[in-house]
């Protein structure tokens, strides 16, 4: 016999054949399960908590839903709604509304120097007042009670998108107001007007041209700022995205639906304007109302994500 071979022999002693194991039962198989990290086993199959998605770090895609012209109709419909249901809180943003008015026209009248100033100071303040009007439309479509308490904080985890998103509103605004003052410098015939009669000023025959072009330089600026913000305030709100996302989706639902949000613009502008007459004590209501319509605009034109299935 050769040496190495005895060496094998006596050194490793020969054992049985193993029987086949047999298959874990329900409770060891269960254990292991729990134990395990892999994506197949038990706690990875767990229901998540509704509404949240599976993965956290990935985005799911914004899907856009088709708009009929007369939505807006019920948007102002729902609006009015939600109103009703929580008139507390509609007095109280209705009353922030009224007194920005009121304050604007009297700088406007007195200190028309600086009324820029001041109206950059209500746009930075005015989607965070319309933010808790939004709360409180989706409290109520969850089916939860409104809260004021609530609704006044509910952008303080949202500080972050919204600072950034007011500050592209600002400066559009800014712009505006430069690109106003060009307008005003090449194309009024008749010298600067004073706040008394800037109206009889501005549609002396004489400056019809200022008027067409200052129509179009205006309408330009108002679009962008009506495309920035028409949705994306309350997206983010509801998703907490980011400005920029924010920002593109809303532009994308004013692209893909030209005409029903050019019918809500409309009416948006012309809700405000007929508001402000009587020192704009007619903002108690409207701006309450118009508030919670663009959530419900929100929410028809933005595919709500769906909750990971359990």
């Amino acid at each position: 016999m050769p040496v190495c071979q005895f060496i094998r022999m006596t050194a490793i002693p020969s054992l049985p054949p193993s029987a086949p194991a047999e298959p874990p039962g329900p409770v060891e198989a269960a254990g292991a399960a729990e134990s395990s990290g892999h994506p197949g086993h038990k706690d990875h199959l767990a229901s998540p908590v509704p509404g949240h998605f599976q993965n956290p770090d990935e985005t799911p895609p914004v899907t856009l839903k088709r708009l009929r012209f007369l939505d807006p109709l019920r948007w102002l419909s729902r609006g009015l709604q939600d109103v009703r249901a929580a008139p507390g809180i509609a007095v109280f943003y209705g009353s922030c509304f009224w007194i920005m008015a009121l304050a604007l026209g009297w700088v406007f009248r007195t200190r028309p120097e600086y009324a820029m100033s001041l109206a950059s100071g209500c746009l930075l303040l005015g989607p965070f007042l319309a933010m808790g009007l939004y709360d409180t439309s989706r409290r109520r479509e969850a089916g939860l009670p409104p809260a004021l308490s609530q609704s006044v904080t509910c952008w303080d985890s949202h500080m972050g998108s919204m600072g950034m998103l007011v500050l592209v509103l600002v400066v559009l605004e800014l712009l505006w107001g430069r690109a106003s003052l060009v307008v005003f410098a090449v194309f009024f015939n008749t010298g600067m007007p004073s706040t008394t009669g800037v109206v009889q000023a501005i549609f002396n025959p004489q400056n019809w041209s200022f008027v067409a072009v200052y129509t179009v330089v205006g309408g330009v600026f108002a679009t962008l700022v009506f495309s920035t913000s028409v949705v994306s305030i309350p997206m983010i709100l509801d998703r907490d995205t980011d400005a920029l996302t924010a920002g593109i989706t809303s532009m994308r639902v004013v692209i893909e639906n030209p005409l029903t949000m050019f019918f809500w613009g409309a009416l948006l502008a012309a809700i405000v304007f007929v508001s402000l007459w009587f020192w704009g004590v007619g903002l108690l209501l409207a701006g309450p109302v118009l508030g919670h319509a663009s959530w419900h605009a929100y929410r028809a034109a933005v595919t709500p994500r769906l909750p990971t299935p359990a």
